[in-house]
């Protein structure tokens, strides 16, 4: 029979014994944190060729189409990083300021343009801080800020045609400028994907926004993936926390995909279009869209996979000793595993790059590129519109070098494939060396106490006047304690013959010791003046001292043992 209602139960036996052989002070699990990146300390100068019809490669109006790398004199040598968008590029320099140009119909560039003149022209997008990472979709770009914070412009498209980039009047909107991405932690990461964004925090926690059809979002099932669902554009336009079971160390996105490792195991998950396995899930999930989070089985969790980068249909990987894999659809030889007719279910070394050591790498939309340790550049696929930048506008099955012109002290550093161009980013080695001087000492002398006169070292006149007044100065007290010894008890009122006598020769003394202290300070204030040192005066005030211990020697009579007898005698029961 149960208890009745607002009576205690007591505790039974079996459940007592329990509860105390339950664990004590239980280890807190500490708290995963990432820390806010910092931008790359390289400098150089910003190659781009391909496709420029609207003003994505930098060039001027004049040029608008280039099947080999040309420079983009307007950015200078001050460039840290580079992205490139579907039909517009981003570049980040070393101040910190985001530098855009292209196509700007749904506000890709961040800034008011008056024409297609303008657009193709690089200018700054005005930010509230220092920009740390950037990164550009097909028409949107964003930047994380040194702060913590994320801000995007431009716009994401799905089926239907522009979705908008923020939610205004339960209508998606699109911004021609940068607005603050709303996130509860500071941001450490951003990638963008065809027409989404993704953002990690400092926490290892992963946010999603933009078009959600194809599963890129993680976050929403098939049902609610679209602009039709109940919720609408609020679902997909909000940044929300996708679901994972562990923090995330890193993030990479690419047409409709997403990909996350596992900070605590180096997993690889994934989530987004698997129609050409391009996202490493093999069996039964090969061949559709996935919705959540899923490992890719495909990516082995022996080697640290420093970047991913995806294409429409295809996926590149690079691990940390420098080599490229590829996986997912092998028409017009984006995979760079040669002249093959099958697709590759898993991830495959590309041949041609297994003795390089890669150290960047870029997936475009039917065509990959990496660049080397060395500073070569190769590039593989589709080159129907210059992009390879080999010269020519043919397909290649294989990785092929590419030979750029390239400015003068300068070595290829990144790659960024867009949809119809490519950019290349070239370290500027002249300006490295001109970016690090040799410290100077002026500012290490302003922080130096501004009195150094009383820090040298001492002459060896002014130590030996040291060491004779700190003698004689001993001397006086040690007379001084024999004077009190004498007089004993100031308190008593006896009086003493031999009392009074020692006392005048004391006090006599100490009068010529104050006088002979005076001298030898006035002459140690004078010697720490160099400008108007007199070397005749100190050898007088030196030799003054001298004399008046002789002179004192002679005056003052030595006090015989009897003598100090009859004062231990008088001064009381001081002796047994």
């Amino acid at each position: 029979m149960p208890s009745a209602r607002g009576v205690k139960r007591t505790a039974s036996k079996t459940s007592a014994v329990t509860a105390s052989a339950a664990p004590k002070n239980k280890k807190k699990r500490t708290a995963f944190q990432l820390e806010t990146p910092t931008a790359p300390k390289r400098r150089g100068h910003v190659l781009t060729c391909g496709q420029g019809d609207v003003g994505q490669l930098g060039l001027g109006e004049d040029v608008i189409e280039t099947t080999k790398f040309k420079t983009v004199s307007a950015l200078g040598n001050k460039i840290v990083d580079i992205c490139a968008g579907g039909m517009h590029t981003v570049a980040l320099d070393s101040e910190g300021k985001v530098w855009t140009f292209g196509c700007n119909d749904e506000g890709a560039l961040g800034r008011p343009t008056s024409g297609q003149e303008e657009e193709g022209i690089a200018k700054a997008v005005i930010l509230l801080g220092k920009a740390v990472a950037i990164c550009a979709g097909d028409s949107h770009s964003a930047a994380l800020l040194d702060n913590g914070d994320v801000y995007a412009w431009g716009s994401f498209r799905d089926s239907h045609g522009s979705m908008g980039l923020v939610v205004r009047a339960r209508e998606g909107k699109a911004c021609k400028e940068p607005v603050k991405i709303s996130i509860p932690e500071p941001a450490v990461g951003i990638a963008s994907g065809g027409d989404h964004l993704v953002v990690l925090t400092n926490t290892g926690g992963v946010y999603t926004m933009g078009c959600g059809e194809q599963g890129q979002l993680g976050r929403l099932p098939q049902r609610s993936a679209s602009r039709e669902a109940r919720q609408g554009f609020s679902a997909l336009l909000a940044p929300t926390k996708v679901s994972l079971k562990f923090p995330a160390r890193v993030i990479w996105a690419g047409y409709h995909a997403t990909f996350a490792v596992d900070a605590n195991t180096d997993k690889m998950f994934a989530w987004g279009l698997n129609n050409y396995g391009q996202l490493g899930i093999t069996g039964e999930k090969r061949k559709v869209a996935l919705y959540s989070p899923m490992e890719c089985d495909a990516f082995s969790t022996t080697v640290t996979w420093k970047e991913v980068a995806i294409g429409q249909h295809h996926s590149l990987a690079l691990d940390n000793n420098g080599q490229v894999y590829s996986v997912g659809r092998c028409e017009y030889g984006r995979l760079g595993l040669g002249d093959r007719t099958t697709d590759a279910e898993t991830l495959e070394a590309i041949p041609k790059l297994q003795n390089k050591k890669c150290i960047s790498i870029s997936a475009g939309t039917s065509n990959g590129f990496a660049v080397t340790d060395s500073g070569e550049v190769y590039a593989w696929g589709m080159g129907s519109e210059g992009q390879l930048g080999t010269g020519g506008s043919s397909d290649a099955n294989e990785p092929t070098i590419v030979q750029p012109v390239l400015p003068d002290n300068t070595v290829p550093v990144a790659v960024a494939a867009g949809a119809q161009h490519t950019v290349l980013l070239v370290e500027d080695k002249s300006v490295q060396k001109e970016a690090t001087p040799q410290p100077e000492p002026e500012p290490v002398e302003d922080v130096v106490d501004p009195e150094p006169v009383e820090e040298k070292p001492r002459s060896k006149r002014a130590k030996e006047q040291d060491q004779h007044i700190s003698s004689t100065s001993s001397q006086s007290d040690a007379q001084a304690a024999q004077a009190e010894k004498i007089n004993g008890d100031e308190k008593k009122d006896t009086a003493m013959e031999v009392d009074d006598a020692v006392t005048d020769k004391i006090q006599n003394d100490e009068d010529q010791q104050t006088d002979k202290q005076s001298v030898e300070e006035n002459s140690e204030q004078e010697e720490s003046k160099p400008e108007s040192m007199d070397t005749s005066s100190q050898d007088t005030v030196e030799s003054q001292p001298e004399e008046k211990e002789k002179e004192r020697e002679k005056e003052t009579p030595a006090i015989e043992p009897a003598e100090t007898e009859k004062m231990d005698e008088v001064n009381g029961t001081e002796k047994a």
